[in-house]
């Protein structure tokens, strides 16, 4: 064997040692922006990851991705954020500027998480919860502006509940060029079968069900609905207009064929976890139900039921132009870990990584200003909305794949 001189052996092993502390600096500082951090809030659930690991317990795989700062908006009784900060060395800035900056005059981390989701925060006069997403964004804004520079900014479900503040973050993030995504956890979980809408076949029409509020969970829906829906035949070509019925109005709209009640039974049958109740239609359990309804430009077809009394699962069924259908349930882990934030952090992670969206930021933008469209019908006693700033289109760049089956989950406390 060949022997190695110790002078040439000592400038192989700096250069290893040099390679490896590189290598670990290359680990992409992030800020957390959010409006609150309690248990088993958005916070918690995905920036915690950062802390302790996707099953947030310290054990097991954690992100790429070190937490360098936070901003927290309000801190309630129950906030976790500063016990955490003090535990982790992570310091609390009084100012999104602070965060972002670390305390100095110019952008000193990698990427950005967004998480505006949790707090006491006003409701629209649509009934939409009105997290301060514009007002954040503006104070990153700020910073990119006097800093000359952008990183990834991953913005927590919807941009913006506000048809005019939806536009303006849009408007930024083009003017200055900054790699961005947001959106639902939905589009990256588990589905029961494990389907998908075929990439280019005609789609004639989907029809899903959801449950709870319809800003918060409503829009959760609609990212399920896009997921699929832009898969289709030409990719996304943009809504058209939108309406939101409520009351008798629903069943009325099943009994005119406005859409498929084959395809609403087919998504209801496959509902996991709390299948309906035997010996109850579902117009006698579902006392004040709403339905989405949503044109696309290329004549699709979206209807979404929001069924409280029935139903707790998002599931949805799809019927291609030749007549064939499928039907799945989107499922999430509804008890601690939520391993379904991982994939959505996942997704994030490889956008602050690569500076390339991990799913399209038009998706968001789509189902953003159709939720706000939405809400302004329902108010409006369902009236038909027009939506030409919803002429979006885009080509799908995310391909789903089942993720591994989850860890057992613990059951939720309230701490």
């Amino acid at each position: 064997m060949f022997r190695i001189a110790r002078w040439l052996l000592l400038p192989i092993l700096t250069f290893s040692f040099q390679f490896a502390v590189h290598a670990q600096e290359k680990i992409p500082r992030v800020a957390v922006i959010t409006t609150v951090w309690h248990h088993n809030s958005h916070s918690d659930v995905i920036a915690g990851r950062l802390l302790q690991g996707h099953t947030l317990d310290g054990q097991g795989e954690f992100p790429k991705l070190k937490l360098a700062s936070l901003y927290v908006d309000q801190f309630p009784e129950r906030d976790k954020s500063r016990e955490l900060g003090k535990q982790f060395g992570v310091p609390i800035y009084d100012t999104i500027a602070g965060a972002l900056t670390l305390g100095g005059d110019k952008l000193a981390v990698d990427g950005i998480l967004l998480i505006a989701e949790h707090g006491k925060y006003d409701e629209s006069p649509t009934g939409s919860i009105q997290f301060p997403k514009r007002r954040m964004f503006g104070e990153i804004v700020k910073v990119f502006e006097a800093s000359g520079r952008v990183v990834p900014v991953f913005s927590d479900k919807h941009l913006e509940d506000d048809r005019a503040d939806i536009a303006w973050i849009w408007e930024q993030k083009q003017r200055l060029k900054i790699p961005m995504m947001a959106g639902s956890s939905l589009p990256t979980l588990w589905r029961y079968p494990p389907a998908d809408v075929k990439l280019g076949e005609p789609l004639k029409e989907i029809v899903a069900v959801s449950y709870h509020r319809l800003d918060t969970y409503g829009f959760h829906a609609l990212e399920m609905v896009q997921c699929l829906a832009e898969r289709r035949k030409g990719g996304e070509t943009g809504i058209k207009q939108v309406r939101c019925l409520s009351g008798d109005a629903v069943w009325e709209a099943g009994k005119s064929g406005l859409f498929d009640t084959k395809l609403l039974d087919e998504a209801l049958a496959r509902l996991k976890e709390q299948p309906l109740r035997p010996g109850k239609t579902l117009q006698e359990l579902v006392k004040q139900p709403a339905l989405f309804v949503l044109d696309y430009e290329d004549g699709l077809r979206a209807s979404i039921l929001t069924a409280n009394g029935a139903v707790g699962e998002w599931t949805v069924a799809w019927r291609y132009g030749d007549g064939r259908s499928e039907s799945t349930c989107f499922w999430t882990q509804e008890a601690r870990p939520f391993m379904h934030f991982t994939y959505l952090l996942k997704g994030a992670e490889r956008m602050i990584h690569t500076g390339q969206p991990a799913w399209p930021p038009e998706r968001t933008l789509l189902t953003s200003g159709a939720l706000d469209a939405l809400l302004v019908s329902n108010k409006a006693g369902g009236k038909a909305i027009d939506t030409p700033q919803l002429k979006v289109a885009y080509q799908p760049t995310h391909a789903w794949e089942q993720p591994p089956e989850p860890p057992a989950g613990r059951p939720i406390d309230k701490q």
